[in-house]
């Protein structure tokens, strides 16, 4: 087991590349000038631990290969100006002399982007930030819970950093993204930030939080991870499903906390609840079943038992957009995170033995994490169920949807002697069918390895 105490310096020799060749031509198309340099970041797939990060456990993610790249100058122009290699996301120029000004309600995608400019010019207090170029070329399926959203941020971010000639450690960047993010109105936990800036090439990593610290995963050498895309959208910060969760979570953790008699200051994460009470996870399953009951709670029952005022509920529980919610499936939520942040563990310890059963071991905690999503935290959706199903059948030993859920990819470890019967068989009966996803077919199913994180291309 390493651990990345000593990550990788960002800076890498630029490489001769066909999409950066081509990335290269369309800012000198676009701004008439040659790139200063070149950044990138990496979607995640999250092999298992959903929806606990920002309930303070750990996850055990991947990079994928792909990411975002961005071709960057420095001007004097007083403005950034945004532009994007796909021509359905518009072009955009901002004022460097103006506050940026991210719109919670109408989530554009150059906000991503603004968000990881804003969070470095908080970090060190710029009051006008130099000018700068950009042009984008992204190649993570968005709304697809590959976390496209979350590596424009950080590509912005280090973008920022590099154009005003500052300084942070990965783990800093990572810290950083994770909470300017926030500036869009997704209440994440840094799972997304974190692998991206951290991930290192041919190995997974185990996520620890507070402090945040990546321990590289060896995943079996007998097996590999196919993505598959169940080619319905699903975008975090233009819906409530996300934060709705990160709420019940929440109050889940005060309702716990108030049975124990814990001093309830500070206390937000169902995590420092079992850190509290020194409590194994096994433990705080068995707490759940004895405090919580199965049955919704209103607003309240809820109030009444935190003694609490229904405004004090409102600004100290809710968020901006769960404002309207009445009910909260407490007890439900706090099951999936406790047994998930075991399985995530159980996980790592089965990867570290290399025992002869680990594929199917790791696959059997994979289907209870997609059990568990789909029954306890309800974050699934019929497609992702069907393809869940279509690809155990078709030969994955485990399979899970991935990211946030209500949409987007599942994940599926297949032995790697049936990969290519494996992909066969799922696009005939997921794919192909139907011709919405037949079109999609090309970039909604594919093997990923384990990839590098974020860096910034320079020439030799």
């Amino acid at each position: 087991m390493k651990m990345a105490t000593n990550p990788p310096k960002f800076k890498v020799p630029l490489v001769d590349d066909e999409r950066l060749q081509n990335l290269k031509n369309a800012f000198e198309r676009h701004y008439g000038e040659t790139p200063l340099f070149y950044a990138c970041a990496p979607g995640r797939v999250n092999l298992i631990g959903e929806h606990i990060d920002y309930c303070g456990f750990s996850v055990l993610p991947m990079a994928i290969e792909q990411n975002i790249f961005a071709a960057v100058s420095v001007n004097n122009l007083g403005t950034i100006q945004l532009a994007n290699i796909n021509p359905l996301y518009n072009n955009i120029t901002v004022s460097c002399s103006e506050e940026i000004v991210i719109d919670r309600t109408n989530p554009k995608w150059y906000y991503y982007f603004l968000c990881g400019v804003k969070g470095i010019q908080e970090k060190f207090g710029i009051t006008r930030l130099p000018g700068m170029s950009c042009v984008i070329d992204g190649n993570v399926p968005p709304s697809s819970g590959l976390s496209s959203s979350s590596a424009l941020v950080c590509c912005a971010g280090l973008v920022t950093m590099e154009a005003n000639q500052k300084s942070l450690s990965k783990l800093a960047l990572a810290e950083i993204c994770a909470k300017c993010e926030r500036y869009i109105g997704t209440e994440g936990g840094g799972m997304d930030q974190s692998i991206s800036f951290l991930a290192e090439k041919g190995t997974a990593k185990l996520i620890e939080f507070e402090p945040l610290r990546a321990i590289d995963v060896q995943l079996p050498a007998g097996a590999v991870f196919v993505i598959s895309n169940c080619c319905l959208e699903m975008n975090k910060a233009a819906s409530s499903h996300f934060n709705i969760r990160v709420v019940e979570c929440r109050i889940a953790t005060k309702m716990l906390g108030q049975a124990k008699g814990l001093n309830q200051k500070g206390l937000l994460k169902l995590a420092q609840v079992q850190t509290e009470l020194k409590a194994s996870l096994e433990e705080m399953l068995l707490l759940v079943d004895e405090v919580l009951h199965p049955e919704p709670y209103s607003r309240e029952e809820i109030c009444k038992a935190l003694d609490i005022t229904s405004q004090q509920f409102s600004t100290e529980l809710l968020s901006a957009n769960t404002q309207h919610v009445t009910h909260f499936k407490l007890y439900q939520r706090a099951k999936h995170v406790y047994g998930e942040a075991s399985r995530v563990l159980r996980f790592k310890d089965v990867c570290d033995c290399e025992a002869e059963e680990s594929i199917q071991l790791l696959g059997d905690l994979m289907n209870q994490s997609h059990a568990s999503c789909r029954d306890l935290y309800e974050c699934s959706c019929p497609e992702l169920d069907q393809l869940v199903d279509i690809c155990l059948k078709s030969g994955a030993v485990g399979s899970r949807l991935t990211g946030a859920g209500w949409g987007g990819c599942a994940v599926s470890m297949v032995p790697s002697d049936k990969v290519q019967s494996f992909v066969q068989a799922v696009r005939e009966a997921y794919y192909l069918p139907d011709p919405r996803r037949a079109a999609m077919e090309k970039q909604s199913l594919f093997v990923s390895k384990p990839g590098g994180g974020a860096a910034i291309y320079v020439e030799n």
